[in-house]
């Protein structure tokens, strides 16, 4: 399986996973001259623009810890434009969501949901 398709399995079951938990997903794969968004989300007073990291364990570093600055300054900047383009009164909020999958797609899956990770 290609890294692109793995990728895209991973959005999906983060986004599952969000859903069972109340929220409703606005976009996916949003993507601008600053960068891309894997979620955009809302639930609650949020709107919710979530990393995901698919790892297959966190035996050389926890998923988190791939979103470095960098990253999140251009995640921060993509928001920025998302949010010119697509109304909102709701709190921006930025979310990753880690997914550890031994086995890939045909094992057990293990998913953290880190809420306000940067800011």
């Amino acid at each position: 399986m290609n890294r692109k398709t793995l990728g895209s399995w991973g959005e999906e079951q983060a986004a599952g996973y969000l859903r069972r938990r109340g929220y409703s997903i606005l976009d996916m794969n949003y993507f601008c001259r600053f960068g891309e968004i894997d979620i955009v989300a809302k639930k609650n007073k949020f709107i919710v623009f979530v990393e995901v990291k698919l790892r297959k364990d966190s035996s050389f570093a926890e998923a988190r810890e791939f979103v470095t600055r960098a990253k999140q300054e251009r995640i921060i900047s993509t928001a920025g434009f998302w949010l010119m383009e697509n109304d909102s009164e709701l709190q921006p909020r930025f979310d990753v969501i880690e997914i550890y999958a031994p086995q890939g797609q045909k094992g057990k899956i293990k998913i953290e949901h880190i809420k306000d990770a940067f800011q």
